[in-house]
């Protein structure tokens, strides 16, 4: 496929997985590396079509920050590939817990059939619950598709609710539309938030404004996604294991690269 073809291959997976769409970056990149001013359109339009995905952010921040952006392209894919987020959630879980997740979470989804023994309560946010509890069946973990309506009783009948973030800042993050209800219902019942945010997902201050400033919608009641403040979130999932925020944010290696949020890009 010819680079620009798979520019447009990235631009139009929004559905794909955040690690498919790093590696399918990384392709299409691979031929602009001894070209920087076109690595740098490229970049920005990927970002520009992707404006929710904090591991492209990360990923081409990096690029266009390296001095070696050929050698770095592939660097930054292999630390995508190499994310062990959902082997530390699977291992972290508590025995026999019941954790709630909303939608079709990518690496929580991973993580979970790790666990025979957890129970999952799937709350259906946009209509994916559905075939997220047909694949945890097919895998043998104990799954109910949860109404929209059950999510606070969902949540308050928890062990531990699950969150996933495609993108978090200094004090927000990104996650699907009902998280905040969700994480508000855990503080009052005194159920913890778990954050999964793997490899690419905690961006400095400058790059999460870059990116929360193309994500916020005019009408959040209508968004897919919504901002969520960190301040109720127990802890963070990463690679690293199961983190307080603090230590977490302590660990953000998403360089600054403001040249990926000038402009328009079409």
């Amino acid at each position: 496929m010819h680079p620009i073809e798979r520019l447009r291959y990235v631009a139009r997976a929004s559905g794909a997985p955040q690690s498919a769409l790093v590696q399918e970056t990384a392709t299409a990149l691979s031929s602009f590396g001894s070209d920087p001013q076109a690595l740098v359109t490229a970049c920005r339009r990927i970002v520009w079509r992707q404006p929710s995905s904090g591991p492209l952010v990360w990923f081409c921040a990096r690029v266009l920050t390296a001095g070696d952006a050929s050698a770095e392209i592939w660097e930054a894919a292999g630390a995508m590939q190499a994310d062990g987020t959902a082997a530390e959630l699977g291992h972290a879980l508590p025995d026999g817990a019941t954790v709630t997740v909303l939608g079709w979470p990518d690496d929580i989804g991973e993580a979970l059939p790790r666990r025979g023994d957890v129970e999952v309560l799937a709350v259906d946010t946009q209509g994916e619950a559905s075939g997220f509890v047909s694949r945890l069946w097919r895998c043998d973990v104990e799954a109910t598709d949860v109404p929209q309506a059950g999510l606070g009783a969902a949540v308050a009948s928890s062990t531990v609710l699950l969150l996933e973030s495609p993108a978090v800042g200094p004090e927000e993050f990104l996650a699907v539309s009902g998280s905040r209800a969700a994480a508000a219902v855990a503080r009052h019942a005194g159920v913890p938030v778990w954050l999964v945010a793997g490899v690419g997902r905690l961006l400095p201050g400058r790059m999460w404004d870059g990116l929360r400033s193309r994500v916020e919608p005019d009408e959040p009641w209508d968004a897919d996604d919504e901002i969520v403040p960190l301040d109720l979130v127990d802890h963070v999932v990463g690679p690293r294991g199961v983190e307080t925020v603090a230590d977490a944010l302590q660990q953000v290696d998403c360089p600054v690269a403001p040249e990926l949020f000038k402009g328009d890009v079409f």
